[in-house]
């Protein structure tokens, strides 16, 4: 029985390596110690509130240190950090800090006036730990953030200690409803996540193999040597904030943007200067601007230390990826079909020459295409099942016993999650991604997956970006309309295309009851910062736009 916590990993590797550098964001350095020794502060500071154990702490902060030694005081004193989407309202805010009980919030001074907005309505909330980011000053009713962090003088432990069972909490939104706070035990997502990182230790090994490892390549000239990762998108989502604790579970040394709006030419050079080995993206909603920002100056940026390119949480083109690995032939795309509730689905890998095929993954050691009846998926059959995730798991949904029955669910006495993503199994056992039923549109009685008619509209050169959704239809229940946003310059006279120009694009490549009959352009798709679109509200505004059309 094995009994992980990032907690003991981390100061483990602070003990070690106390003035190697843990994150970098512009021109600041934070060494181990000062991570540590600041999160043992915090962790302090939380003890004092009163709270007990596994009690929830909100991060509501952008990209910053403070966001990675937040969750990481959190954790050494067995609370839970829970992440926060900073684009939420009101009504949002109130809701996911009240669904999760948190006690405490760590925000930055930019969402003051917000939160005074809301304090009425989050009366759970003990403490307030204010981020100066200039904004403004540190309002009355909380705290600044680096007096607490600098309140202690030794390591911070809490009366009940740390375990392996010890909770980290993420919320996700998915792509219809309101947040869900998925529950992951410490030692099951650690096993999981360190499985496909650059510096494997032992299932079995504990801290011994950790101190042994990081001290074995301290010693060595010839040992792995530090990882630079650089999280491009959002640490409030799993892509970034799971990849980021596993790069600091192996010793490694994170690098965050200083803008608050992605920047493709801030990241590139970002690449450079600190000599990044992984750069992590969330899809096409990243990696075309990066493109097109290489396109626009070729050779400007070495990116001879870049090692490896992962993306999850949206699709990613086989066309885009062909043309990144033309600016950098050596480099490695990863491309991880995963979720919050589900990691390690599959993934697909390109490298110079071979760029995989858009939604094409091999399939993860622990997953089954399963049938509505819970067989499997014969391969090649061209039958649509559903994706069925086995081995370690979440213990399911915070306080929502029902949609945790939903996915999580026993077949043949193995235990699967189920998050309703659905595949066609090829004849040589790869997967073909066809997306989420819970957007699945039905039109005529056959079943259009969304994702498959956006991919083929965004290989059209005039289309930036696209999302389909399905609005009611008196015949065939419903009928896809495609909504747009138009590529630099396609706006602009003959460059812009025709309804009938986009819905003959998809016909001569997807069979013809998937082509759009109707098509809007927008000004953005407005996809959130994980590349996350909200279906429901396109499909709304396509309901009331095209009703009212004369």
């Amino acid at each position: 029985m094995t009994n992980w916590n990032y907690g003991d990993v981390w100061e483990t590797v602070a003990d070690i390596q106390p003035d190697a550098i843990a994150v970098t964001q512009g021109n600041l350095h934070v060494s181990w110690r000062e991570l540590d020794r600041g999160a043992d502060g915090i962790a302090q500071f939380l003890l004092d509130l009163g709270v007990v154990q596994q009690d929830k702490v909100a991060v509501y902060l952008y990209n910053c240190p403070e966001y990675l030694q937040a969750c990481y005081a959190a954790i050494k004193v067995g609370l839970v950090p829970v992440n926060t989407n900073y684009r939420y309202g009101d009504d949002e805010l109130s809701y996911l800090w009240n669904n999760a009980d948190a006690v405490a919030v760590v925000f930055h001074g930019a969402f003051t006036e917000r939160i005074e907005g809301i304090l009425e309505r989050v009366p759970g909330i003990k403490g307030w730990l204010w981020v100066d980011d200039g904004s403004g000053p540190c309002p009355d009713w909380a705290t600044p953030y680096d007096d607490a962090s600098k309140s202690a003088i030794a390591r911070t432990v809490a009366p009940w200690g740390r375990s392996g069972d010890d909770l980290l909490m993420i919320y996700t939104g998915g792509t219809t409803g309101m947040p869900k706070g998925v529950m992951w035990r410490q030692d099951d997502l650690f096993v999981k996540l360190i499985a496909g990182g650059t510096r494997h230790y032992p299932e079995h090994g504990g801290i011994d193999a950790v101190r042994a490892a990081l001290m074995a390549d301290a010693g060595s000239d010839t040992g792995m040597g530090t990882v630079t990762l650089l999280p491009a998108c959002p640490l409030m989502h799993g892509t970034g904030w799971f990849t980021t604790n596993t790069v600091l579970a192996e010793g490694g040394r994170i690098v965050l943007l200083e803008s608050r709006k992605y920047d493709p030419v801030e990241l590139l050079d970002a690449v450079e200067r600190e000599k990044v080995n992984g750069l992590v993206i969330v899809g096409d909603p990243f990696s075309r601007p990066l493109l097109t920002a290489l396109d626009a100056q070729p050779g400007r940026w070495d990116l001879s230390s870049l090692v490896m390119m992962i993306s999850s949480g949206a699709m990613w083109s086989e066309s885009i990826k062909t043309e990144l690995l033309a600016h950098h032939p050596s480099m490695l795309l990863v491309d991880a079909f995963s979720s919050s509730e589900a990691l390690g689905m599959g993934m697909s890998v390109s490298g110079a020459g071979n760029a995989a095929t858009t939604a094409k993954f091999t399939l993860g050691p622990d997953v089954k295409v399963l049938t509505e009846e819970g067989g499997e998926v014969d391969p090649g059959s061209e039958e649509i099942g559903v994706l069925a995730l086995g081995g370690r798991n979440p213990l399911g949904y915070y306080k929502d016993a029902e949609k945790t029955d939903r996915t999580f669910r026993v077949i043949d006495g193995v235990r699967y999650s189920i998050p309703g993503d659905f595949a066609q199994v090829d004849a040589d056992g790869t997967i073909h991604l066809l997306g989420r039923g819970s957007v699945c549109i039905n039109s005529g009685g056959e079943k259009i997956f969304p994702e498959e008619v956006e991919e083929v509209l965004k290989t059209h050169d005039a289309v930036l970006d696209a999302v389909a959704v399905g609005i009611p239809h008196p015949t065939y229940g419903e009928q896809v309309v495609a909504v747009i946003e138009l590529a630099d310059g396609a706006d602009a006279g003959a460059g812009r295309p025709t309804e009938a120009e986009l819905i003959a694009h998809v016909k001569d490549r997807l069979a013809s009851y998937k082509a759009p009959r109707r098509v809007r352009v927008i000004d953005t798709i407005g996809r959130s910062p994980n590349g996350k679109v909200d279906y429901n509200r396109h499909r709304s505004e396509s309901i009331d736009e095209l009703d009212s059309a004369p």
